[in-house]
This record gives C-alpha cells, structure tokens and sequence, in this order.
C-alpha cells in the first residue's frame, strides 16, 4: 500500500476497536512500529483525535472530536447500514425519517454498484413496529424521488388525481403520518404537493431542469398546504393558550400554529366540513374566538343554543 491507501486503513482499522497496540496495528498494516507511529502523526495533522496511552490496555484510541470523520465501511458494513436506513425513511419515526433519508442518499452517491441489489434484496426482509400512524411507504419509491431532487432531473409517476404526472421535484417532506414531494408541476404552472404513498410507477427522466429560485420553504408550505389549503373551507381561531402548548395539543397534519402574543395563538385548519373543526376546538379545552369565515361563527351560536336547550332539558 502507498502512503495514502495506509493512512485511510489505519483510519479503517481505528474506527473498528476501542484501543489498538503499535504492534498489532504494525501487525495488520504489514509495517513497522516506527511506520505507524509516523501514520498516527499524519492523522493528527489532518486533524483525527488520535490518542496515545502506555502501560498495561494502553495503545492507540480514536478520540472524540468537534467534527464527525467520514466513517470507512466495509462491505457488510455498508450494506447493513443502508438496510438500516431503508427501513428508517420508509416508516419509521417520524422524527427520524428525514435525518435518515438524508443519509441514505449520501450513502446512496458513493455506494458500489455490486452492492446494490443486496441492499435491495435484504431491505425487503426488514420490518419495524411503532411507526406512530406514519402511512408506510416504498423505500426504493423515496430513494428515487429522492435523488431525483438531489440530481435536478424530472421525474414522472401516476396519481389518483389528474393521472400521469410529469413535475420537476423539489424537497421531499415528511409529517407525523405520511411522506409529501413538493413539486413544480409545469403543465399546471405552480408549485404542488403529492402523497408519496398514492404515487405509482415512479420513474426518474433524464430531462435536467434549473431549481427555481422562488421556491417557497419546502415544509412551510406542505405544513399549510396538508393542513388547511386543501380542505373546501379554511378556517381561522384566536385561541387564548401559548403556541408551544397548542401546538402539542394538535396533530401537525390537522393544522397550523402560530403566535399571537399575549400568550395566545392563531390556529388556522382546513376542514370539508366545519362543524367537525369546530369540535376538535372545542376538545383542545382552551377559550378561543372565531375569526373566519363568519358562517363558523353563526354556526357557534346555533349549536350553543342547542347545547343550552339539550342541558336545560336534561336538568329539568
């Protein structure tokens, strides 16, 4: 091995034990001691925490640092990684699910190409409980879409709504129950959210587009989009709680919380059917105000007296 090969070995073979002896780091690089002592110094300079200890179980050790190194994975570690992470961005925790999408398509742009269908034969085998109510969806699905968005290529897919699509992808998203692409449609000439889950035969073109520099905040706009504009009526509240509380009251999926001061918040929600948003306010337990749309608040008063009528009755 040259220089180069045997530093990133000896940085390989760091990553793998706690505590390594000169001897057997000499041992496995097939070099001398004083060879590896030299090595460890040119990790040190490139800025690895590489520590030294002497006596009995003292040896080399890779130390913490104030950044994370690149890993150095073998084959089997690879492949279980990406399995792992498979599983996690196709239905796991929600919290979880981007982070590991993120890290699946770095893994994604450097893994072997001999490695690949393992990676997709074991990821088939992989189950996981637990999912918080996140609808599960097809991780080769997300990993197209999701390179896709990396690479600025076209992509093309079936949805239930409007049939055959063809956008250019922008930001995949993900709530606490489903995966979104947001997306430039161009036939429709806006911006547009997809469920992952109802997406069928989803394929990459080859057609390269330019990001648009308009583009709003990816997870602003599915937020809202999910959670209010989609619904035949939006609706508006003044609830006299802090957000922060409301908003672990609410399902982020079921609508969008705001400050307003004074230790209040606007609560705006989507709903086909108002007297079904109306009741999920009520059950949050906090006073709140109707701002919009008037006919809510006209719909308050009628079943208020309804209410008063059905208690009235009742103590009669």
């Amino acid at each position: 091995m040259d220089t180069a090969e045997r530093v990133l070995a000896l940085l390989g073979l760091l990553q793998q034990r706690q505590v390594w002896t000169g001897p057997d780091l000499a041992g496995r690089l097939g070099v001398t001691p004083r060879t590896v002592r030299r090595d460890v110094e040119r990790l040190r300079t490139l800025g690895y925490p590489v520590l030294a200890s002497q006596g009995v179980g003292g040896g080399y050790q890779l130390g913490p640092g104030q950044d994370l190194p690149p890993l150095l994975l073998d084959d089997e570690e690879a492949i279980a990684t990406a399995v792992s992470l498979l599983a996690g961005a196709g239905g796991g925790v929600a919290s979880a699910g981007d982070a590991a999408l993120r890290a699946l398509t770095k893994l994604d742009r450097v893994l072997p190409t001999r490695l690949r269908s393992e990676v997709r034969a074991l990821s088939g085998s992989v189950e996981s409980f637990g999912r918080g109510g996140r609808t599960p969806v097809d991780p080769d699905v997300l990993m197209t879409l999701a390179r896709a968005c990396r690479d600025e290529v076209e992509v093309e897919f079936g949805y239930p709504s409007g049939g055959a699509r063809r956008v250019e992808p922008y930001r995949l998203v993900s709530s606490d129950r489903r995966w979104y692409l947001m997306a430039f449609d161009r036939s429709r000439d806006d911006w547009r959210i997809f469920r992952v889950d109802r997406m069928t035969d989803v394929s990459a073109r080859t057609w390269h587009f330019r990001a648009r520099a308009d583009a709003p905040d990816a997870a602003t706009y599915v937020h809202e989009g999910v959670a209010a504009r989609v619904y035949a009526h939006q609706a508006r509240f003044l609830v006299h709680a802090p957000a922060d509380l409301v908003r672990d009251e609410i399902p982020v999926s079921a609508a969008v919380v705001y400050p307003a001061g004074n230790g209040r918040c606007e609560v705006r929600a989507g709903a086909d059917n108002l007297d079904g948003v109306l009741l999920h306010m009520v059950m949050l337990d906090h006073d709140f105000e109707v701002l919009e749309p008037p006919e809510l608040a006209t719909r308050c008063h009628e079943l208020a007296t309804r209410l008063h009528a059905a208690g009235s009755a009742a103590t009669a």
